[in-house]
């Protein structure tokens, strides 16, 4: 058991080079690991399942004691981020709307899973780090169908019932079964479940990156102008996503904890869910920027972490810890 656990928690704190590699091989070998494309939504369940077990109902009532970092941290990252997105996506790479699309998914997708291990590690708030996700992801069947439909609806094609309900069986019901589980069981979910299944969903996270990259092979090995200016537009525009959320939390004025937790949450995104969406209902071309971003969330949150630490101090070694039981998580 403790060589899977460290196998596990070896495949965590290398994401930042375990992604770029995962893509490589999804790119380089689309029609060897094509197989896992049938399997892709079913490993993304049971990603969030696992995910969510570490999450407790009651982080929504302490977050909804002191509700408007949450509701900021919703507003920028499920409604200002997309629009200011799509505007700048149209303004850049206008000509295609399958690129525009892709940028549009990438950024209105829930906020990341893991994002919650960098604002443990940071010594973020814990509460309000779990409370956001959890609404952020049992919300995202309604935001991210909205969204586009609102945002590109004139120009592409969007089955608003089907995604909507694809999401609810995906995202909403395996995060909601989690935190369920968790609850019943009185911690138990988070204290044994989880840790027992964390490897298992380290080695589906690789599969799911995997798979999805197959779609953007094409594009990868030949590679023009256009997408080499994408890649890094969703480099840039990801990195503007901590200052934002950080700037908010300076502006009103809240604590150490709650500023970084806002810059995180609002910096990264469920990117895995954003591809398995891209694969399931457009084209392979909106597949690519949602892909890109996998590059660079990792490498970007760690960069963010040390800034944060110069920018706010380094805080108590609580939050340190309780990151570091969630990354084992």
């Amino acid at each position: 058991m403790r060589g899977w656990t460290a196998l596990g928690e070896a495949i965590g704190s290398h994401m930042w080079l375990v992604s770029p590699v995962c893509v490589a091989i999804g790119v380089l070998f689309p029609t060897q690991v094509d197989v896992l494309n049938r399997v892709v939504v079913a490993l993304f369940a049971f990603m969030t399942f696992q995910g969510s077990l570490t999450n407790r109902f009651s982080n929504l009532g302490q977050t909804a004691r002191h509700p408007l970092p949450m509701l900021a941290i919703l507003a920028l990252s499920a409604v200002a981020m997309p629009v200011l997105a799509c505007a700048l996506g149209w303004l850049c790479f206008g000509s295609d709307a399958n690129l525009v699309t892709g940028v549009v998914l990438e950024f209105c997708v829930p906020v990341a899973v893991v994002s919650t291990m960098w604002v443990g590690m940071s010594s973020g708030d814990m509460a309000l780090g779990l409370g956001t996700l959890l609404v952020s992801t049992v919300l995202s069947p309604v935001t991210i169908p909205l969204t586009l439909k609102l945002l590109l609806g004139q120009t592409v094609q969007v089955d608003v019932a089907t995604m909507m309900f694809d999401m609810l069986v995906e995202i909403a019901l395996p995060a909601l079964a989690g935190v369920a589980i968790n609850d019943l069981t009185r911690g138990w979910g988070r204290r044994v479940l989880s840790p027992a299944l964390m490897p298992a969903a380290r080695i589906t996270i690789m599969l799911v990156i995997i798979a999805n990259s197959t779609g953007i092979s094409s594009y990868m090995t030949h590679l023009t102008p256009t997408l080499v200016a994408v890649a890094i537009f969703i480099c840039l525009f990801s990195s503007s996503g901590y200052v934002v959320g950080y700037l908010a939390a300076r502006l009103l004025r809240e604590p150490r904890a709650e500023a970084v937790t806002a810059t995180f949450q609002v910096g990264m995104r469920n990117i895995s869910a954003g591809a398995v969406l891209a694969q399931q209902f457009f084209p392979p071309e909106v597949m690519f920027p949602v892909v890109a971003g996998t590059l660079f969330q990792q490498i970007l949150a760690s960069i963010c972490k040390i800034v944060v630490g110069r920018v706010l101090g380094e805080g108590d070694t609580e939050g340190d810890a309780e990151g570091n039981a969630l990354q084992e998580a």
